[in-house]
């Protein structure tokens, strides 16, 4: 299939339930002919949809239809008062991302793929049903604190996972992401759960070893891991042990190079900024254009 690059995008905000019935706010992202892919955007904690707007406006430029939104309790999927919000890590897996995966099949027939951002490719492991073709996963890590090769790296990561997050999601009924410089606040069950992962060594793998098996880390398709290597938050040894949660997977891992882009750091939020859009962007879309069969006739500029 052919498809021409740069022709205008459009967008539709949407609203949609997820399976427990809880409103999500998202918004879909529609080429202009018929799509020839769609790209689900699993977001990063606390990371709202917005900040994937201008990396989806680029796919969708290539004919990927793709759909960002948020989890509940994140950006237009939050309460008024996030205390006391009954929302946990594992909604987000299994009730909220089926619920955009059969959002976005509503508005077509094209090949899924999976786009996961630091935990949005955690999660892939935990979200059942989906038939998907690809996925590719930047930042994303297995969070178990020893992971960190630095003892500096590691005694953060011990403090947050097993001080900062009991203590102030105790305190304030959420965790305060803003004030921490990280993203939008998440609810406190959500916090607590990351941090009980992050103090268990096979972090995601051991809850799903607990609560549901292994069955859908047994995924046998196409995967694509990105570590990049300034990341505090996912440096690439942390990418490598999530990496090897997929054992089956046609899976590789690709370290990104701050230097290899042209600039002195990229860091764990910076890969989807438009920065990146004539160096980076263009390997991660082809990923997907590839899998959807897709020949490239004129690059966007």
């Amino acid at each position: 299939m052919r498809y021409r690059w740069g022709m205008s995008v459009s967008t539709r905000p949407i609203r949609f339930s997820a399976a427990d019935g809880y409103e999500l706010a998202g918004e879909l992202f529609l080429p202009p002919g018929r799509p020839v892919g769609q790209v689900l955007v699993a977001a990063a904690m606390g990371v709202p949809r917005r900040y994937y707007g201008p990396f989806a406006t680029f796919l969708a430029e290539a004919g990927l239809q793709t759909l960002a939104f948020d989890y509940r309790g994140i950006g237009g999927s939050a309460p008024p008062r996030l205390r006391g919000f009954p929302a946990r890590l594992e909604d987000w897996a299994t009730l909220d991302l089926p619920a955009a995966a059969a959002e976005l099949r509503r508005h077509g027939d094209a090949p899924l793929f999976w786009l996961g951002h630091s935990v949005g490719g955690q999660l892939f492991g935990l979200t059942e049903g989906l038939d998907v073709r690809g996925a590719l996963f930047v930042a994303s890590q297995s969070g178990y604190w020893r992971n960190w090769e630095t003892p500096r790296g590691r005694l953060a990561i011990f403090a947050f996972f097993w001080g900062l997050v009991p203590a102030l999601t105790l305190l304030l009924g959420k965790l305060p992401m803003r004030l921490l410089g990280q993203g939008e606040d998440l609810p406190a069950g959500v916090a607590r759960q990351w941090a009980a992962w992050g103090r268990d060594p096979d972090y995601v793998l051991g809850h799903a070893r607990r609560t549901r098996g292994l069955e859908h880390f047994d995924y046998r398709g196409p995967m694509r891991f990105y570590a990049i290597a300034d990341d505090p938050y996912a440096p690439p040894r942390t990418v490598e042990r999530l990496h090897g949660f997929f054992p089956h997977a046609a899976g590789e891992l690709r370290v990104v190079e701050p230097a290899a882009l042209g600039v002195p750091r990229i860091g764990h939020f910076g890969p989807f900024r438009p920065t990146f859009r004539e160096t980076l962007w263009p390997e991660l879309r082809s990923f997907f254009l590839s899998r959807a069969g897709v020949e490239i006739e004129a690059a966007v500029r």
